[in-house]
């Protein structure tokens, strides 16, 4: 007769020994599996089963008293016998009750089952052929081993994704600080800065913490917002959208005379309302304009694509479609020493003119490459009047759109 008991020996009964046991547990899969390979998942997939680095300690432990590397078929080649006092030394010394502890967790997530004999020892006992063992039985981590190699691969994947986001998270916050940089030294007037550089500061102090994924995500998306609040106010989108289709182009140079008439009225109209604002003020003030009070040199009041559109050439040095002045802006700078045009002349001009019009100047100066006989000096006695107040990109723009719609 063979008796499953529901209590084990000398522990102390509780609700979960009342519920029914099933005298016949699942059967053991015909292949073996490797011990080592099982602990090796359930260090991947221990949070999942409510286990610590301890219990797996406990665990590697037992393990070691099996004989072989493979965790076989036969149930009765499944369980171990170690005394107390062995699994100790095994575990470098580690006491008696914290050793039990560990194995009550161990027996608790269903990855170990006492088989304990009537008078509570572990021994193995030969009837014959057939051997009778008490003690640990190995059989759950054998039945339960696809289901602990796929909460593994879970954990692993949600680590993954957690690195991923974090990485990205820092990535953010790199660009914030280097756009709010940017920003401060060109706009000085707005507050925005002030408040991202104090969202990038929080940001770098959180990261040094463990956050969780959901947390990662929420700093992620405020990040998101913060960037595209300092690319709006650094560098406008682009609304025009100008198609290469052959046919678009050739309707675009049949209007381009009204067009380029009606933009320069624009220029003009903006250029003298600007003039017009400034004298009043002097007039008001009592003072004229000195070198101290100078505003910064304005920005390119011309719009991208059109910009883009009288000077193509610059774009075959771009990696990518031309999208934001910034852009343009870099892509000028890497033409500058092909160009032969020096630093100090560069530095000059960007100081005079801004750096959307000189990059602007660049690429009118690329696509007159060849009238050019030195870019340098060009550029210079640009510069100079811009300093002026006599400068104007506009009609270098014009005068190629025309000798392009001709």
């Amino acid at each position: 007769m063979h008796y499953t008991p529901i209590t084990s020996f000398r522990r102390a009964v509780s609700a979960a020994h009342l519920k029914p046991v099933d005298p016949s547990p699942p059967p053991l899969p015909v292949e073996a599996v490797n011990k080592w390979e099982v602990l090796r998942e359930l260090g991947a997939a221990r949070v999942a089963f409510g286990l610590s680095d301890r219990d797996l300690t406990v665990l590697q432990a037992l393990l070691s008293f099996h004989p072989g590397a493979d965790l076989a078929a036969e149930a009765e080649a499944l369980v171990v016998h170690p005394s107390n006092r062995s699994i100790c030394e095994r575990l470098n010394g580690m006491p008696c009750s914290t050793m039990r502890r560990h194995l009550g967790h161990l027996v608790a997530a269903g990855l170990l089952r006492r088989k304990d004999s009537p008078n509570g020892k572990r021994y193995a006992r030969r009837y014959g052929d057939e051997k009778i063992a008490f003690g640990f039985d190995l059989a759950p981590l054998v039945q339960r081993f696809a289901e602990i190699c796929a909460e593994a691969e879970a954990a692993r994947a949600a680590a993954e994704a957690h690195r991923r986001l974090r990485e990205s998270v820092s990535l953010m916050r790199r660009d914030l600080v280097g756009l709010v940089t940017y920003g401060a030294e060109i706009r000085p007037d707005l507050s925005l800065w002030d408040r991202l550089s104090d969202l990038a500061t929080l940001t770098g102090r959180d990261l040094r913490r463990k956050l969780s994924l959901e947390d990662l995500g929420d700093l992620a998306a405020v990040l998101e917002i913060a960037l595209r609040d300092a690319r709006d106010v650094l560098d406008p989108p682009v609304t025009e959208d100008l198609s290469s289709n052959d046919i678009q182009n050739e309707q675009h140079h049949q209007n381009s005379n009204t067009d380029l008439h009606d933009l320069e009225l624009r220029l003009e109209k903006r250029k003298a309302e600007v003039e017009g604002a400034r004298m009043s003020d002097d007039a008001q003030s009592g003072t004229g304009e000195t070198d101290s009070d100078r505003a910064e040199p304005p920005s390119c009041n011309l719009p991208l694509g059109l910009v883009l559109a009288s000077c193509p050439e610059i774009q075959s040095y771009a990696p990518d479609r031309i999208r934001h002045w910034h852009e343009f802006v870099r892509i000028a700078e890497t033409l500058r020493p092909m160009m032969g045009i020096s630093p100090s002349a560069w530095h000059a001009a960007r100081d005079s003119m801004g750096p959307e019009q000189a990059a602007v100047v660049l690429a009118a100066m690329l696509e007159r490459a060849s009238e050019i006989w030195s870019p340098g000096g060009y550029l210079r006695s640009l510069t100079m009047k811009a300093a002026a107040g006599q400068f104007s990109c506009g009609p270098m723009i014009m005068s190629l759109t025309r000798k392009a719609a001709a």
